[in-house]
């Protein structure tokens, strides 16, 4: 039994009830909600493990709430929706959604999913890496530069965690999509680029010059030592 929380916001209560079983059956702890306000409301009050979230909810839509979750959890959320427009997903992904699965969808690929999430946010020892004045704590998910605190999305972290973790290295683009987030997305460059202009305009002091992160033109990207 994992213990862990997990909410599940849906405005369909015949999705809740099953999905509610299905994870408690899997040892989950399950609270609900179907609105965005509740969703928000039972995190803040009960901070949840892991998100599974409805796009289009009757008070506002799933990506509004996890930016707004985002900006003060670093949960792991899955966004479980019938939109599967490209667009839709990047939008819920640029939000800070850690993965996108299109209903229908069967409850093993869904629980694998879960446990993937959970396992790239789980505490593991890893080590802490400095590369100038830039210092990522792998096993804590923290990142400061010049002793300053920088946020980062999930999937922010989980790139410079993959940089980090083979400094100095080349890597392809294909190898940082498959990695960070999974098979499905190795065609997706523009999510790629978001995420790594975003990333460097909060750790490089001028991401016009960056010093860090950089760009292999037609290769992919590698993190250095600042010379």
């Amino acid at each position: 039994m994992t213990g862990q929380r997990v909410l599940v916001v849906d405005d369909e209560e015949q999705i809740l009830r099953a999905l509610r079983t299905s994870l408690r059956g899997a040892g989950y702890e399950v609270d609900t909600a179907n609105t965005a306000e509740s969703a928000l409301a039972t995190a803040a009050l009960r901070p949840p493990e892991a998100v599974i979230l409805d796009l289009v909810l009757p008070d506002g839509t799933g990506t509004d709430v996890c930016r707004e979750f985002r900006t003060w959890s670093s949960a792991p959320v899955i966004v479980l929706s019938a939109v599967g427009e490209e667009r839709e997903k990047v939008a819920a992904l640029d939000a800070g959604a850690d993965d996108y699965v299109t209903k229908p969808v069967g409850i093993d690929e869904l629980l694998a999913r879960l446990r993937a999430v959970l396992r790239r946010t789980s505490p593991s020892g890893e080590p802490v890496v400095e590369v100038g004045e830039l210092v990522v704590d792998l096993a804590n998910r923290t990142v400061t530069t010049a002793g300053r605190a920088v946020h980062l999305t999930p999937h922010q972290f989980d790139l410079l965690r993959v940089l980090a973790l083979n400094l100095g290295k080349l890597l392809t683009q294909r190898q940082l999509l498959e990695e960070v987030w999974g098979p499905g997305y190795v065609g997706a460059a523009n999510l790629l680029q978001v995420n790594v202009s975003q990333l460097r305009r909060k750790i490089e002091p001028d991401r016009a010059h960056p010093r860090y992160l950089l760009t292999e033109t037609g290769a992919g990207y590698r993190l250095v030592e600042p010379g």
